[in-house]
Parts: C-alpha cells; structure tokens; sequence
C-alpha cells in the first residue's frame, strides 16, 4: 500500500489534484474583489442569488462566492483564507471531511461553504462541542457573513422559544450538538406548529467531528418528563377491579382479548373514582388503568402468559414457553399485572423522546465535518455516515518532533520520571502541556508538582471561557499546564515572545489513549503553523492500555531486560505492540457504537412514521379521510377477530362482537342481534360500519365541520403521542433483555428488529382502536384542547437534571394534572372546595 501511495499518491492527494482548478480560479479572483468598494462586495449576496434564481448551480458561483468571503475576511477579520483553507472549504462543501491540523484555523474554514450554501435560505449549522466556542465563533466569524449581508444565529442553553426560532431563522446558526438534536426532538412533541423552533435541515458542517460524530455516538440524546402518572394509580384500579363481579359487572370477550364493563360496572367505576361520565373524553387516564387492570386480572394467566420470578413479572413466549426476557407488555399492562401480582411496579414511561447522533446527523441533506484527527476512524465514516475522509496538507512543514514513546515497569516509575521532565524544562522556561486521561491522573500529578514547588494550572474537561482562556496561554514563557486530554479542544495554543529560542511548545502524554486519535489530538496542540515543538508520551506496563491488550510477550521482553522502577526503553517493538492494543480497543468501540446504530435504525423507522404523521396534523392538514379510514379498519378488524365462521358458536360470537364494539362507537340496543344473526359476515360488516359512518357524520354537523377537524387533530395527536411515549419505554425494556438471546441461539438484532416490529404493529392498532373511541365519546360541550401528554422535565444532557430537587412542597397549579394520579385537573379533583 505504502509503494502505490509513493506512485500515485494517496487518496487525498489524488482528490484534492482535482480540486486544485476552482482554487487557482479563486485566487485569481483576488484583484477584482480587492478593488471592489465595501457597497460592491455586499452587494456580490443578491447577485449570486439572482444567479441561483436563474439556474446556476452552488458549483457555478463557488469561486466568486469564495473569493467574497475571502476579501470581507480580510476587510472585517484581518486574515485571509490560505490556499489550503480554500482547499479544506471546498471539499466541506461537498460533503466530505477534512483533516486540517490543529492551528491551520478550521474556523475560519467554515465560513467558505456556510456562506456559499447559506445563499439558497434554507439555513445552515454549524456545530461546536460546546456553547463557548458557538458564541465566541458567531461573534467572531459571523461578523464575516454580517458584512455580506447574512444573518447570523446562535443556540445555546438558555434561550427561549422566540429567541431559539428567531436564530434558526437566520441564514447561518452556530450551536452545540446537544441543542441541535434536543430541538428537533422537543420540534415533534409540541402541540402547536407555531412552537417549532428548528427549519428543514439542509447542510451542516460539524467542527471536531471525530468527537461529536465517534466520541459522543454511544450516548443517545434522551428528553425526560414526568410520564403516565403515579404507578400508585394501578394499584388503585387494581384494588377497584379486584371487586366486581363476572357478568354483572363484566363480561370477558376472549376473541378480542378484552374484558367489557357493564352498565352496572360503570356505575360503580364513577362511584368509586368519584366521575361524573366515565366514557367522557377527559377520563382518558382513569379508564386506561381500569382497562388495563380488567385485562390483567381477567385475560392474563399467571405461569401461561407471564411468571412471578423473584418479584418480577416476565413475558412467557406463547409459541416456545421461553421466558422473555427485558421483553414487557406495552400501554400500561405490564405495570397492571405487576399490580395484580402485588410486586414492585416499575415506573411507567420517562422517556418521552431519543435519538442517537449518528440517526440526527444523517437527516440533513449535507453533512460535512472537520477535525484535526479522523483518518484513524474512515472506515467508520465511510460505514456509518457515508462520509469520506480527506487529509489537508498543512499551510507550513511540520516542525515538531515527536519523539519515541518512553516504557517503564511501573505507574510509580513513570510519574516519577514525568515530574523530573516537566522540573528540567521549567528551568529553561519552556512552556509544557501535560495530558492526562482523567481528572484523577491530572489532581495526582499536580500534588507531585506543588511537592517540588513548580506552579501550574491545572484543567479539566468543563468547558468554559476561564478554560479556553487559560489553554491559549499554555505557550508562554515558564508557563505549566496539566488538562485532561479533551479540555481547551478548540483553542489555538499561541507562542509567546521568546519561547521558540527555548524550543517551542513541549506536550507531555502521561498514557497512551485507548484511541490513536485522542493522542494525535494532544501532540497536534503543538507545532501550529509550522512552529517549533516537541512531544513524548510515558508509558508503564501497569497502565489500562497495557494491562488488559498489551501482548505477554513484551512483559516478558522487559522481565529479561531486568529493569528496575526507574529504568525506560524505546523500541520499535514496544511502538508496535501499543498501536496493535489501541487498534483492538477500537475495533471494540467501534462495534459498540455500530450495535447503538442498528438497534437505533429499527426505531428509526418507526421515529419517521410517527413524526411525518405528527407534521401532517401539526400543519393543520385535513385528516377526515384518515379518521374515516381508522374507523374501517377498527369496525372490520372486529368482524375478522369474533365472528370465526363456526356454525355452534356463531349466536355467543356476534353477542361479544355487539358487546366489545359498544365501547367503542355503538349505542346499546341500536341493533337487533336477532337480525343481524341473520345475514352474513360481509352483510354484518355493511351494517356496522354504516351504523358508525351515519353516527360520525351527525357528529360533525352537531360539532360544525371546522371544530370536527381540530377535535380529530387534538385527539390524534394526545392518543399517538401517550402511545409513543409507552412504545419507547417498551423497546428499551425490550433492548435490555434482548443480549441475553443470544444465549437461546438467536441473532439478537435480528430478534430485536423482529418483536420490535411487531410491537410497532400493535401500537398502531391501539393508536387507531383508541382515537376512533375518544372521537365517538366526545362530549360537544366539552371539546378537549391541545396538550402535551407529558411535561418534559430533563434531558441527559441538561444540567438542572443534575441539581438537588427543591425539598420544599409545591402547590400545584389549578389546571395541572392533580399528583394523586387520577388523571384529572387539580381544580376538579384534590383542590376542589
């Protein structure tokens, strides 16, 4: 590979060969530009609009694009973009990644393909790791798109609902990763499309990409709240169904796996639950536990559908009688039979909405990235992101020496031999940054240096202005430095006056980084812009790396070499041996992450289809033919599931089929069995379904057609989003007993994707059994408004998630939900009087 590298050259050499044309057109712009007033440059915007307008292309005006942002750079930054950022700016553009060193400005790069992709007004991002750099690089290189006439946005945490859609309206908007996806997910719970924040996402470049699309892709992004109540409400309505009495109260319909209250049970159920109209809308929460408990109590048998083990309800397979492990029955039921059992009920859903970043990123319609260091995980951005990588030449030759790694026998020895470096080194007053893996590494080695009365500063990975403050300093005479390897990433290391006559910037690694790339981060602080530098990382035989991957043969080469604490070795072979272990950590990471990846496509799909189904009702469209549609197949289904075609059983079978579809639509005693007995399967579907379709159209007229609509809109979504919500919360359970499959000879992923669709499947029949109920028991007097199902109280990523809960008691608001669970407003239940 080297040998055809040294004939051809590499991959990234060959690609940017081609791209070399469109810069020399670029710089060759530079003249025309230069002599242009302030007024003419502006104006360049509108003219490449109006050119996008007539059917040139973004490829089309690029060079002269380029070349504005260029000049206004210098205008209003001082700084022009060098050939290589030209270079790095066009392959952004075209959707690619690129390695720039570290200290080469990457972001400035970004301004070239932000600004030329902005020109369309579909909105570009651009993403940061954290809200500093996405402040500190809006006010920095948004002043360039300022000055040509673009808006420049930027979403960090404490921003409001107007402040938020007023920066993503803007042409360019800078923000962190978090923000971005948390956005999106909050964009599809909200009830009103005018509480939408976040446009279409068209391009978006994501500075340190390897850290945000590799480092943070095992964590998904999850958004909290309070869920379906207290879990005390099922053993309430446990205790309620646990007192009826089989067919005075109820009546259980097997065909349907349901079990139908009486109008003797509903009297009792509004007794006991204090309500004035059980079937009415706004008791939605009360009969889905009384539901649920009938089911539990009536339908599902102890040791043929589940089993208690060890106080914990698990399914049993109905087809292979293996328990399910992790598996739960969805909407609620699990938590009834755990109820019934008289075992701990576990909370009823949390999570209101996730994504993985890798499932986020891959929305857009461009992605494109730049880092320092990626080309060690192309296969993964190639595999997961369909994204290659491309390695920019650096503006000046490298001038930093990297010298071989140091080995010694033990963490005492090699710490020992760090502090006496870093103690030579401060006496000729080179400046060092030292990078350790762990805040408890960076606190150990600072107590040694205090020891031998060297000062220092020490940082860790938190992320805020005094950090980035403290690292663009680290270059300056005498100045010593310990940050965990992740902190100040984003900030240029400047040498100060005098420090290249003392060598440069010297880094000090205190262990190889599970990840080549993390290591390469840390040298690349140095030799910025071909400045002089070194770097050197000690290494022990006790450290994690070499422990658990480092080879018995190198413990054995050093036992014979019989060194003691103090005594170090370099060899090619010991190089060898820590980038072989590091290649096998990443091998492993890398399969973790694409595990996250391929569970996460499964509810992917299923996001999708939720989500575009949330949009349409959202953009107020017409969703009458839908509703009629759901009422179809709720009234057919029905037919299908009761009436068997079995001559003996046919009178009890229509009985059920009247009794379960009278909780859904059918007044009592509006058909006469006895006729319908009569006629055939499909005679039987024409007179339901016409029964519901006539009863439907008088209720549009008596609600007025435009009121019909909203009422469908705000039923569907409460009824979609609650399923949602409990969809989520089952495929998680369903995820984390799924590896333990694999010991019954089975793919988990696939058995994952498998049930998963199934209980997708399921969902989607309730969804449509449950709003087809709420639309035929809505109360005209009583129109239910828009609400969220749940309120969001945190996210993973948030930091008053972090935070002491406040002890103190709230009263709550009469409006909100009332906190014993009862499903009704505070006003109408405990706070009334």
């Amino acid at each position: 590979m080297k040998f055809f590298n040294k004939l051809f050259g590499s991959y990234s050499d060959r690609e940017i060969k081609r791209i070399i044309s469109t810069v020399d057109k670029i710089e060759e712009l530079d003249a025309k530009m230069t002599s242009l007033t302030d007024e003419e440059l502006k104006a360049k915007t509108e003219e490449f609009k109006t050119r996008l307008n007539n059917g040139e292309t973004l490829d089309d005006v690029l060079p002269e694009a380029f070349a504005a942002v260029r000049e206004a750079s210098w205008r209003v930054l001082n700084m022009k973009h060098f050939r290589v950022q030209l270079i790095g700016g066009i392959i952004l553009h075209q959707g690619r990644i690129t390695e720039m060193r570290t200290g080469e400005g990457k972001t400035l790069v970004a301004t070239l393909p932000s600004y030329l992709n902005a020109l369309t007004g579909k909105g570009v991002h651009i993403v940061t790791v954290n809200d500093y750099l996405a402040k500190r690089d809006r006010d920095e290189m948004g002043r360039i798109h300022e000055f040509l006439g673009l808006s420049v946005g930027v979403i960090i945490h404490d921003l409001d609902q107007t402040q938020r859609q007023e920066a993503y309206n803007s042409d360019i908007t800078y923000g962190t990763n978090n923000e971005f996806g948390f956005d999106y997910l909050r964009d599809n719970m909200v009830v009103y499309k005018e509480e939408r924040v976040q446009r279409k996402l068209n391009f978006v470049v994501v500075d340190e990409v390897d850290s945000i699309l590799i480092d943070e892709a095992r964590t998904p992004l999850i958004i909290s709240g309070e869920g379906e109540k207290s879990t005390d409400f099922y053993k309430v309505a446990d205790y309620f169904v646990k007192g009826l009495v089989k067919e005075e109260d109820y009546t259980i319909d097997e065909k349907a796996s349901a079990v139908i209250m009486s109008d003797v049970g509903i009297d009792k159920a509004e007794k006991y639950f204090h309500l004035e109209n059980y079937t009415d809308a706004e008791n939605m929460n009360v009969q889905h536990h009384v539901v649920q408990a009938l089911k539990a109590n009536y339908i599902m048998r102890k040791d043929k559908d589940y089993m208690d083990k060890d106080g914990e309800v698990i399914i049993v397979d109905e087809f292979t009688g293996r328990l399910m492990e992790g598996r739960r029955y969805s909407d609620g039921l699990h938590q009834a039979i755990e109820a019934k059992e008289g075992v701990k009920i576990e909370k009823e859903s949390k999570t209101l909405a996730t994504i993985t970043f890798q499932n986020y990123f891959r929305m857009y319609n461009k992605l494109s990235g730049m880092t320092g260091t990626a080309l060690t995980e192309e296969n993964e951005f190639r595999e997961i992101y369909g994204l290659d990588v491309l390695v920019i030449p650096t503006n000046r030759p490298l001038a930093r020496v990297d010298n071989a790694d140091l080995v010694y026998k033990t963490v005492k020895g090699k710490y020992k031999a760090i502090v006496d470096e870093i103690v030579e080194t401060y006496k000729i007053k080179q400046p060092v940054l030292v990078g350790t893996v762990s805040i408890e590494k960076s606190e150990l080695l600072s107590e040694m240096l205090k020891r031998r009365g060297i000062p220092h500063q020490v940082l860790n990975a938190k992320y805020h202005e005094k950090e980035a403050d403290i690292i663009s300093h680290a270059g300056a005479l005498g100045m010593v430095t310990i940050a965990t390897n992740m902190a100040g990433r984003g900030t240029d290391i400047k040498l100060e006056d005098g420090v290249v006559e003392v060598g440069g910037l010297k880094i000090i690694g205190t262990e190889r980084h599970e990840s080549r790339r993390i290591d390469n981060q840390l040298r690349g602080r140095s030799g910025r812009q071909g400045d002089v530098g070194s770097s050197r990382f000690y290494i022990s035989l006790e450290d994690d790396l070499m422990r658990i991957f480092g080879s018995e043969r190198l413990q054995g080469v050093v036992e014979k070499l019989g060194l003691t604490d103090e005594d170090a070795i370099e060899s090619k072979m010991v190089s060898g041996a820590i980038e072989s272990a590091q290649k096998k950590v990443e091998g492993n990471n890398f399969d973790i992450r694409k595990n996250v990846v391929q569970y996460d496509d499964v509810m992917n799909q299923q996001r999708e289809i939720i989500y575009r189904q949330r949009t349409e009702v959202l953009q107020g469209e017409n969703i009458k033919d839908q509703v009629e549609e759901m009422i179809k197949d709720v009234v057919l289904t029905a037919v299908e599931s009761h009436i068997t075609g079995i001559e003996e059983s046919f009178d009890e079978e229509l009985v059920k089929l009247i009794n379960f579809l009278e909780q859904i639509y059918l007044p009592k005693g509006i058909v006469s069995i006895e006729e319908l007995g009569k006629t055939s399967n499909e005679e039987i579907k024409t007179t339901l379904l016409d029964i519901a379709v006539k009863m439907y159209a008088e209720k549009e007229e008596h609600f007025g057609e435009e009121q019909m609509r909203e009422v469908e809109r705000v039923i569907l979504l409460r009824v979609v989003d609650s399923k949602w919500m409990d969809h989520i919360d089952d495929m998680e359970h369903l995820k984390q007993g799924i590896g333990l499959r694999a010991y019954k000879q089975q793919d988990p992923s696939q058995a994952y994707q498998m049930e998963g669709s199934d209980m997708f499947a399921e969902m989607i029949e309730n969804i449509k059994t449950e709003t087809v109920k709420y639309l035929f028991h809505v109360q005209i007097e009583k129109a239910p408004e828009r609400e969220m199902v749940a309120k969001i109280t945190s996210t993973n990523h948030d930091d008053s998630a972090k935070k002491e809960p406040n002890k103190k008691e709230v009263k709550p608001g009469r409006n909100d939900d009332c906190s014993c669970g009862s499903g009704k407003k505070y006003k109408n239940c405990c706070g009334r009087g």
